[in-house]
Formats: C-alpha cells, structure tokens, sequence
C-alpha cells in the first residue's frame, strides 16, 4: 500500500513541477487526473472545485477509480463508452449520472482527453472534466412544469428560462448554479430519483464550458512539463519508438499483482516496454528507469554466464524457459531470481512480446537447468496472454 501510495504521488511531481499543483489549485473548475500506468487507473489529482461538487475530501478521492462516483443509475452503456475511449485514447463528451458522497445522484457532463508524452508518443494521463448538468425536472400538474418559472437573483438582474427538462444556464460559475437549483428543487420537493429517471443533454453553454476547462488544464500541464523536461502534450506529436502498449492494455496489465516485466522482441534490443509495480518495488526503480532497458540491466559481477545464455536461446527459438539466476537491485544488493519466461502472441497469433515473471527466492541448492515455473508464474502468463490478445482484437476491431 505504502509503495501504492508512492507511486501515486511520483505520478504528479516526476512530470510537472509543484507550481503545476499550484496553478490547478487556483482553478475553479470541477476535474481529475489519472494515471493509466498504475494499478487500477487511480486518480491522481482532484481540484478543489470537484470536491466541493463531490463532497469528498481529497484525501478520499487520490487513488481511487472514478468507478467510485458511480451508483444504480448510472447508465452501463456510458460507462462502456468512456471504457472505449481510453482503450482508443480519445477525447469524449458524455453526459452521465454520478454520486456524492452523500449518496444523491445528479447528472453532469464529463469530458475527457489524454495527455501524451512529447517525446515518444505513450498516454501519460487522462484528464476529466465534470460539469453539472442543471434541469428541472417535469412535475406533473404542477404550474412550474407548465408554464416555465422566471426567477430572479438578488439584485443581478439575472434572469433564467425553467423548462419541462434541461436548463439552459447563462452563468458563469457552475457551482453557485448547481447551488442555487438544488434550493429550488428542495423547495419544489423533488425526489432524487426525478432526477435520473430520464436522459439530460448538456447545452451548448455547458460543452463549451467544458471545452474550455479542459483546454485551460491542458495548457498548465503542458507549460509546467516543460521545467522538468518531460514535456507533455494534448495530441500525439509522434509514435512512440518504444511501441506504445496502449491505455487499455496498462490497465488490464495493472491488474495483476505479481511481479513481472513485458518486453518487445521486435524493438532493437528488445526493451522493456511494461514493468509491474510489483517488479519495481522487488528491485528498487522507478518506472522510467526500467522502461526501455534491456533486462541484462538486472545482472552483476556474479551472474551467470550460462544462465543468460540459456535465457537467449529460449527466446531465439521462441520457446518459454524456467530459471534461477542472480540478479541485482537498484541499491546493488543482490537476490536469487526464480524466473518464467514465455512468448505471448497477439490475436492473429504472432508473437509480439515475451512476458518475464519474478520470484525473489533461495534456489541455491536447486538443479537450475530442470525448473518448473511456479503456478503463481503460470497464473501470471495466462492473464498477460489474455490482456494482449484481447488488446490486439480491440485494435483490430477499431480499425475496421
């Protein structure tokens, strides 16, 4: 959990710097950052803006799925679009029903756009704009449902148009909106689930409300990456040389607990190009140390020459291997590393990466050459399979 939480914060700071958190503070839009790369898709950031909508502190809401804001009337079919478009890595506007933290339901609209790496082209994070959605739901025979309520602010001399269904609001500031229609339907006596109980479509004010938000958060992003020199960017500049895995495949890949690493035999000196949070909490580095090297960058003075040439062979000939060998941290300490490693083939069945799975362990006294992998390993291998071959038929899917 430590080392979770760890990674979470490194997922902020390593790419922008700390006036970055600074400037989005001072936003008063509702929004979070994600970080696909991390077991889960966590949330990374959250403006005071959304946990005022939201009612939750941030404390609760870093490290956490959106899934968690979701609740019986939010709608399968746009969950499963927004699924889609991380998979695509795709901006989406979608209107969605979401929870407080104190269980009521309102609908919102929800932007969401990747930010990609300058340099290689791989989605770092995903940003999401929330922006309520204000309605006054229908009441039968009621004069407010029929004719419409013309209000009035306290002296603003602003004026607004009820309609049977969405609103069109000309205010600036959404949560004074949000505030002020929540009195008048408390007023009115409208029950939580009227709220929910038909579609509502965003206006034209809200999706440029949006637009906007978003194209203000990405401008942060991008200018404060540019200080540490990981410059991001709201379009892919250029495709990765590291062969991009792909949103959808980090997050299925996060999944799996156990430590293991994925590289690509089609790359010069085929690189790592996944390594699981687990792999790096076993050797002690970052993910942007371990992504792009070889895993000979593991070995020391007493690794076995025999062993790594038995570990080139196998995946010479395409075959999966079984062994002991003596491997070294980023401290340089070093640790016995029972490892498995197996050819993964995509859905047309090519191979496209080998998949390495780690357990720190003694073998000291084993016969290295006639292992068996471990059925945790196996376990591994299987859904890794799984991951990449479902990948690559979404892909495929995608492009017809």
């Amino acid at each position: 959990m430590e080392s979770q939480l760890r990674l979470i914060e490194q997922s902020f700071t390593i790419r922008y710097s700390t006036l970055a958190h600074e400037a989005l503070d001072e936003m008063p839009d509702s929004f979070t950052i994600t970080d696909p790369y991390i077991s889960g898709h966590p949330i990374v950031y959250a403006s005071r803006g959304f946990l005022k909508m939201s009612g939750y502190s941030r404390d609760e809401v870093i490290g956490k799925n959106g899934r968690v804001f979701q609740g019986p009337d939010t709608s399968r079919r746009s969950v499963m679009e927004i699924r889609e478009a991380i998979r695509e890595e795709r901006n989406l506007q979608i209107s969605i029903v979401n929870y407080r933290k104190d269980g009521t339901p309102f609908w919102m609209l929800f932007h969401l756009c990747p930010v990609f790496a300058k340099k290689d082209g791989r989605v770092m994070n995903f940003v999401g704009v929330q922006v309520p959605i204000l309605r006054k739901p229908r009441r039968s025979g009621s004069e407010f449902a029929r004719n419409g309520v013309s209000l009035c602010e306290d002296g603003s001399g602003f004026r607004e148009t009820v309609f049977g269904s969405c609103r069109r609001e000309l205010c600036s500031d959404s949560l004074v909106e949000l505030s002020r229609i929540l009195a008048l339907e408390s007023v009115l006596g409208v029950d939580d689930a009227e709220l929910v109980d038909e579609p509502c479509k965003a206006t034209d004010i809200e999706q440029r409300k949006a637009t906007t938000a978003m194209n203000n958060i990405l401008s942060v992003l991008t200018r404060y990456s540019e200080s540490t020199g990981r410059s991001v960017s709201r379009k892919r500049c250029c495709f990765s040389a590291m062969g991009p895995l792909g949103a959808s495949l980090n997050i299925s890949l996060g999944r799996i607990k156990q430590s293991f690493v994925l590289t690509d035999p089609h790359l010069p000196d085929m690189p790592i190009v996944y390594a699981s949070d687990a792999f790096l909490k076993l050797t002690g580095y970052t993910r942007q140390e371990a992504l792009g090297q070889n895993c000979r960058f593991l070995s020391g003075p007493d690794t076995d020459c025999s062993i790594q040439y038995q570990i080139k062979e196998s995946i010479r000939t395409e075959q999966g291997c079984t062994v002991c060998i003596l491997n070294y941290r980023k401290d340089t300490s070093s640790f016995w590393n029972f490892l498995h490693i197996s050819p993964v083939r995509n859905a047309s069945g090519k191979i496209a990466y080998f998949v390495g799975v780690q357990i720190e362990s003694s073998c000291t006294n084993q016969d290295k050459q006639k292992l068996s992998p471990d059925i945790r390993q196996l376990s591994v291998v299987a859904a890794v399979k799984v991951a990449v071959r479902g990948s690559s038929m979404g892909a495929s899917t995608s492009k017809s």
